[in-house]
């Protein structure tokens, strides 16, 4: 399946979850920082470079977000009693997903995936550009806006070759900054790097992965958005998709 994309010769790489602890990252996994910008109408278009760490073998990543030596852990997950638990799925995507189909393309959807980096709201959103895919700028949008969905809550499908629009990210961890909402954003794990559960079982790699680093997500170790949004605006989310 063309969306479960694993990173080719890098096999020794991996984000290993501890229990209500950090995440242990091993294998020399390229960590960035990217910002969020916006267009001229306010909508979220792209991330762009803003520092790239050393390369190093081996890296410990908060994940309850009280560490004072972001992003890197300093021990206060034991501090503030942090509670870790996976509650995430494991049902693999596909099985998961809610299908929408326009003239040429095909989306899939897993509601819960969102991160809520808003990627797909451009030009009338992604659902009403893909009933407009015959037209050439609206299907280029919608490709788009789905390539850039750091969640991979959204894939976007060729439905004449039946394969899926992604980028060819190389194996990294992106520390996400989400200017327009003015906080940190969640680690965007990209390029199939292998992501192990504290049980030890390993979650379906996908090509475009978002884990809590504020140690708020109701979906761990998913980002659902908590970084920035409220109780009440998350129960409305989850209202309108049906997941309450």
């Amino acid at each position: 399946m063309g969306i479960m994309i694993m990173a080719a010769n890098e096999k020794e790489m991996r984000i290993k979850i501890i229990k209500d602890g950090p995440y242990r990252v091993t294998g020399g996994v390229p960590l960035l920082e990217q910002v969020i910008v916006t267009d001229d109408d306010g909508h979220t278009r792209d991330l762009i470079d803003i520092k790239e760490y050393p390369r190093r073998e081996a890296y410990i990543l908060c994940r309850c977000g009280s560490s004072e030596n972001k992003p890197f852990c300093d021990g206060a997950h034991r501090k503030v009693g942090f509670d870790g638990s996976e509650t995430a799925s494991r049902t693999p995507y596909l099985e998961k997903a809610e299908t929408f189909e326009g003239p040429d393309l095909k989306l899939t959807d897993v509601y819960e995936l969102c991160d809520h980096s808003r990627f797909c709201q451009r030009s009338g959103g992604i659902r009403d550009l893909i009933q407009k895919s015959d037209d050439p700028e609206a299907r280029q949008t919608a490709i788009e806006e789905a390539m850039i969905c750091p969640s991979g809550r959204l894939v976007l499908w060729d439905k004449k070759t039946g394969k899926p629009f992604e980028k060819e990210f190389d194996p990294s961890i992106i520390l996400v900054h989400d200017k327009q909402k003015g906080c940190e954003g969640p680690l965007w794990v990209r390029g199939g790097v292998p992501i192990e559960s504290a049980d030890g079982s390993m979650y379906e790699p996908r090509n475009r992965v978002t884990l809590c680093r504020c140690g708020k997500s109701e979906n761990k170790p998913y980002c659902d958005g908590s970084h920035w949004m409220n109780s009440q605006q998350k129960l409305e989310f989850r209202k309108k998709w049906g997941l309450e």
